[in-house]
Formats: structure tokens, C-alpha cells, sequence
């Protein structure tokens, strides 16, 4: 573990002329809008306790990922100073039926390395053709007196040093919160996130970065157990604020409580989080360069975790389409910007194509109208549990009988190993494809990511990282 010394001493790096590394620039705004408009007001702009962990070589980010783009200019010359893309979950409330019927307001924060002298900072959105456009900009003065400096974070307990590989600037620096323990369940939260980095470490391609990451846990204490689920009238007051029932999904769990996240987090040095909640109840969620959530207790945590990392660090989208979600369906067919689904608009010009061997047929075949048929009854068995609120041992068992059942038929010859474009993803039968019959991303099988999800999460370690 690492106490209060170890942060007093990153704190007093910034000011030492010997190392480079600058403080953490923190701006929270304010997110509002429905389907059709959305606006944004400044909240605050904080300076973090500890210095800017990310990768000094690698400011600028070039990959072309995020719904939402956020750049940081110098004001007087127009140099760029920093970049990132990210999703966020304004951006998945706006596609729910909900938007269409009311506004809402989200706490969002944009963190980068801080400014010496006057900046613009620039929002950016997809347009209807996924080109990014201006749709916020503020100029920000770093002696502006009204930033809050020296300000002490909300107390997370000590800080605990989960896997070291080098120091933050150098690595990709994960941090594993814990939510809904209380101080007694403190062990079990150290128990269960070495529990989930046994698997994310025995993942290709974590397993072979692993010298690229450093790993911190903070845990702080619940006043009870467990975190709300309201499907089933259980509400908790938990330091993180998550909850299950996310855009009334019964097994989406998301905190909207982004001010208490922040000043939790902000206990330690981080880029990417994973948000473990003390739950059994199957359940999890990710958001690209936002935070990751798994229900700890979930006989399916080992895979939620990977599965919800992969949205979370790379942008990976969801290529199942047979489960219920809260998302309405694409109006408009034009090619995604996540890494692993097409619209297959342009069979010649695959955005993987590199990847495919010569004589692949695309759209590639494979058992569809079987594997829908057997979904569609499994679909209906797991609303009935649900429903009827039956034990938790239920679900795993049916959880237990599809892996069987979709592993054997969707990695069967003579396209099951396979890269080329499967019809069925991002939610959707028809329109979407995905580069693999089977993946980590599609099914809870015991399968590898395939592929093109590899190069993807292969190309941010890269950013984050020095080697």
C-alpha cells in the first residue's frame, strides 16, 4: 500500500525543476440537451493533487475514436498541446427513447496535462457523417483565481499498488475503484480486484503488455453494502453512486455521479478506471475513455471485466444484437467509427481488409438464422427470470447453456476461425457486421478477442505507453 508520504511526494515533483512531469488540469462541465439539441456550461476547473500521469511523447491523439473529441490549444499561437477522443454517457442517452421525450443534464470532465498560459479548449462532435465538428469552445486562464488549487480530494483510504511495472508517465495507468464496500469489506475488494487482474492479465493482448501497465486500487468506505439496484427495489447511498438499471437496462451499471467519482479518483494516478461493485447480480458497463464497472460477486465478472475494458480503453463496440437493450434503432446507414463493426458499404474497401485472406466471401456465412432461433428462446427464459425475481443461480445456469451451445456452433468449420464480415452486430440483425464469427466482444464464449479487436487495443496501449 501506498499512504499519505507517497502522494505528498508526487505532489512536491511538480515543483521540482529535476522532473518534467506537470500537474492535472481537471475541467467539470455541465451536459444538457434531448435528441435533437444539446448544450454545455463550465462548472469548475480544478488542478489535481498529483502530476499528469500520461505519456509525455504521445499528447496528440491520432487514432479516430470517440463519438466526442476534445482538443487544447495555446491561445495565442493555435499550437495543439493536447488531444483525446471519448464517448460519453450523454452520448448513449441521447440515442434512448427517453431524449426524444425530455431533456437532462450530465456531469462531464475533461482532464489533460495543465496549461502555462492562456487556452482554447474545443469540443468536438460527429456530424451526421461521423466528421468531427465544433460544438464548444472556451478560452481557459490558468491564473484565473477562481480555479481551485491545493484543495484535498475526497478521502478514498489509503492507496493501494496493485501491479507496478515503471513510473505513471511511462505506463498505462489503470485504477480498479471499489463501490459499495463498507471499511470491514475492504479485504474483499483487494481479494476481488486481484481476482479480476489474474484474468485481464491472462488475456492476449494484456497478457503480453503487461510491462505496460501499472494497476492502483483505492476503495472508499460504504456506510452498508452493495450498491441500488431499482428493478429490485434496493437503493443504496454508495461513495461512487453506482447503480444498476442504466437507461432502465436491468444489467447496465453506471455511476451518473460524475463530481464524486472524480474527486475519489483523483486520489490516484490514472488514465483508464474499472469501477468494481460490491454485487452479485450479473450486470456491468463501459464507456470509451470514461470508466469501466463489473459486478464483482457475478459468476461472469472474469468475463465482464474483459469484455466492459474493451469498450472502456479502445472503443470496442458491442457486436451481440439478439439481447435487449435501451438504444433505438440507426436511421441512417453510414459507416461506424469503432474499430471492430461495419456498415459494409464498400465491400472492396474493408476497413480490415488487410486482415482478410484473398477468396474470403463478404458478407462471410455463417449458421445466423439457427444461432437467432436459439437466442430468441434464451432471450425470453432470461426476462422470465428476471421477472419472477428468481435466484441468481438460474441465470448462470442458463448463461452456462448458451456458452456451450454458441461455442460449438459458432466456431465450427468451415468459418468459425475465420476473419472476414458477419452480419449481426452493434445491436442489429441486419446492416452491421462484425470481423469474426465469435469474439470476446460478441458472446461470453471462451473465446479470444479476434483479431481486429486486438490491433485496436494494441494501438492504445501504444499510445499510453513508453517502452
Amino acid at each position: 500500500m501506498i499512504r499519505a508520504a507517497w502522494r505528498v511526494a508526487l505532489i512536491l515533483c511538480i515543483a521540482s525543476p529535476a522532473l518534467a512531469a506537470p500537474a492535472t488540469m481537471r475541467v467539470d462541465y455541465y451536459h444538457t440537451g434531448n435528441d435533437k439539441e444539446e448544450r454545455f456550461s463550465l462548472d469548475r476547473v480544478v488542478i489535481e493533487p498529483l502530476p499528469w500521469p500520461g505519456n509525455p511523447a504521445k499528447p496528440i491523439d491520432t487514432s479516430n475514436l470517440g463519438k466526442y473529441f476534445f482538443e487544447v490549444a495555446d491561445a495565442q499561437s493555435g499550437r495543439v498541446l493536447y488531444s483525446r477522443g471519448f464517448a460519453s454517457i450523454y452520448g448513449e442517452w441521447e440515442t434512448t427513447a427517453e431524449a426524444k421525450a425530455m431533456n437532462r443534464t450530465f456531469s462531464e470532465s475533461l482532464r489533460f496535462p495543465v496549461v502555462e498560459a492562456k487556452a482554447r479548449v474545443t469540443l468536438r462532435k460527429r456530424d451526421a457523417k461521423n466528421a468531427f465538428t465544433d460544438i464548444w469552445t472556451f478560452t481557459l486562464d490558468p491564473a484565473d483565481k477562481f480555479i481551485i488549487r491545493g484543495a484535498a480530494p475526497t478521502s478514498a483510504g489509503p492507496l493501494m499498488e496493485l501491479h507496478k511495472a515503471g513510473p505513471p508517465e511511462d505506463k498505462l495507468d489503470l485504477l480498479i475503484l471499489g463501490d459499495g464496500y463498507t471499511a470491514r469489506e475492504r479485504g474483499k475488494f483487494e481479494r476481488d480486484a486481484k481476482r479480476m487482474l489474474d484474468v485481464f492479465f491472462g488475456t492476449t493482448p494484456f497478457k503480453e503488455r503487461r510491462r505496460d501497465i501499472n494497476v492502483w486500487g483505492l476503495v472508499p468506505a460504504a456506510a452498508e453494502s452493495g450498491i441500488s439496484r431499482p428493478s429490485g427495489k434496493i437503493h443504496r447511498r454508495s461513495p461512487l453512486g453506482a447503480s444498476y438499471d442504466t437507461f432502465d437496462s436491468e444489467r447496465y451499471i453506471l455511476t451518473l455521479e460524475n463530481r464524486a467519482f472524480r474527486e475519489i479518483a483523483a486520489n490516484a494516478p490514472y488514465e483508464l478506471v474499472e469501477i468494481l461493485t460490491n454485487s452479485e447480480t450479473y450486470g456491468g458497463g463501459g464507456i470509451f475513455n470514461l470508466y469501466a464497472t463489473v459486478a464483482a460477486d457475478s459468476a461472469w465478472a472474469p468475463y465482464i471485466f474483459v469484455h466492459e475494458f474493451g469498450h472502456h480503453i479502445a472503443a470496442l463496440a458491442d457486436e451481440y444484437y439478439t439481447s435487449d437493450v435501451a438504444y433505438l434503432p440507426a436511421t441512417n446507414r453510414i459507416e461506424p467509427w469503432e474499430p471492430n463493426i461495419t456498415a459494409l458499404l464498400d465491400p472492396a474497401n474493408l476497413k480490415w481488409k488487410d486482415l482478410v485472406a484473398p477468396g474470403t466471401p463478404l458478407p462471410t456465412p455463417w449458421p445466423k438464422d439457427q444461432y437467432e432461433s436459439d437466442s430468441k428462446q434464451r432471450q425470453e427464459r432470461r426476462r422470465q427470470i428476471r421477472a419472477q425475481n428468481r435466484p441468481e443461480a438460474e441465470m448462470n445456469a442458463l448463461f452456462r447453456e448458451e456458452m456451450l451451445r454458441d461455442t460449438a456452433l459458432l466456431n465450427a468449420p468451415p468459418n468459425g476461425k475465420v476473419i472476414g464480415a458477419f452480419e449481426g452486430a452493434n445491436y442489429e440483425a441486419k446492416g452491421y457486421f462484425r470481423p469474426q464469427s465469435d469474439c470476446i466482444m460478441f458472446t461470453r464464449d471462451e473465446v479470444p478477442f479476434c483479431a481486429v479487436c486486438r490491433r485496436a487495443l494494441e494501438m492504445v496501449l501504444d499510445l499510453y505507453s513508453r517502452r
